[in-house]
């Protein structure tokens, strides 16, 4: 089904939703392609996702990306959810289908691993542990996709403790769990340590982690992004560290929504990327 005009219309869903980069990634690859359609902003309270989602269908949308608050309940909503969606306990893609069906898919590991592949490409050959900062929808997203590597060991901290240990129940034994105190002392042995938290936000909490000890062959990776480099990233790259931003996760976990909606597969280029770091 095509929206009106036969343009092909695609959102992205949320609460907040004005900060959202999605529009702004969309746009240039339709111009780009020449592609005809759109992608809008949608704000969506929580109480109306279960109205919006069948709404959208009916006017012809062919599917949208799907950001806080909605993420978990948007897969119940799905009539088909793939594996990695399953894994990941939510959707940040559903795609719209002629028949009527609602497919639901998460990319967020996918743009996580392909980001890091791409800034610090040999970071699975690299001695040491991995350590993931956080406990929420990202961090589970991020497991997932280092789990799918190979990876055999990730040691996970959390400010509530609880919610990590759900993650190793999840999981498995390839999951440790350690103490958000105790943090600083997993910094010797650390290969890649990924921020996937809130912390370091513009406008919020600043990360507030001590980096000392921190090896300089060290990877560091933040999800956090925006038009300013994190505290804790320019603090790592002082210390030696390789560091990852956030916006190439962004970038990555759009390409494959995008050719899902569209029919093209996209390329992320440096001119998209100052494009959303503005």
């Amino acid at each position: 089904m095509k929206a009106i005009g036969e343009n092909q219309i695609a959102a992205v869903i949320g609460t907040p939703i004005a900060h959202s980069k999605s529009p702004v990634i969309h746009r240039y690859w339709l111009q780009q392609y020449q592609i005809r359609g759109d992608y809008i902003a949608i704000k969506v309270e929580p109480d109306k996702l279960s109205v919006a989602i069948p709404a959208m269908q009916t006017l012809g949308l062919i599917g949208c990306n799907v950001t806080i608050p909605h993420k978990e309940k948007a897969i119940q909503l799905a009539d088909e959810v793939t594996d990695r969606a399953v894994q990941i306990g939510s959707a940040n893609c559903l795609i719209f289908e002629e028949n009527g069906r609602i497919e639901a898919d998460n990319t967020d590991g996918y743009g996580f691993i392909t980001n890091l592949n791409e800034g610090a490409p040999d970071w699975q050959h690299r001695d040491g542990e991995i350590v993931v900062l956080g406990a929420g929808g990202a961090a589970r997203a991020v497991i997932s996709a280092l789990i799918a590597t190979g990876v055999s060991k990730i040691t996970v901290c959390n400010r509530t403790r609880a919610r990590a240990q759900n993650l190793r129940r999840f999981f498995g034994e390839k999951v440790a769990v350690e103490e958000w105190r105790q943090v600083g002392k997993l910094w010797e042995r650390a290969a890649l340590v990924v921020n996937a938290t809130s912390l370091g936000m513009e406008q919020g909490a600043e990360m507030t982690i001590p980096i000392e000890g921190l090896k300089a062959d060290t990877v560091v990776s933040d999800l956090v992004y925006g038009s300013k480099e994190t505290a804790f990233l320019r603090a790592a790259r002082r210390a030696g560290c390789q560091t990852v931003g956030g916006v190439g996760m962004l970038l990555h976990q759009a390409v494959p929504c995008f050719e899902r909606w569209y029919g093209v597969k996209p390329e992320v280029d440096s001119k998209l990327e100052k494009l959303v770091s503005q």
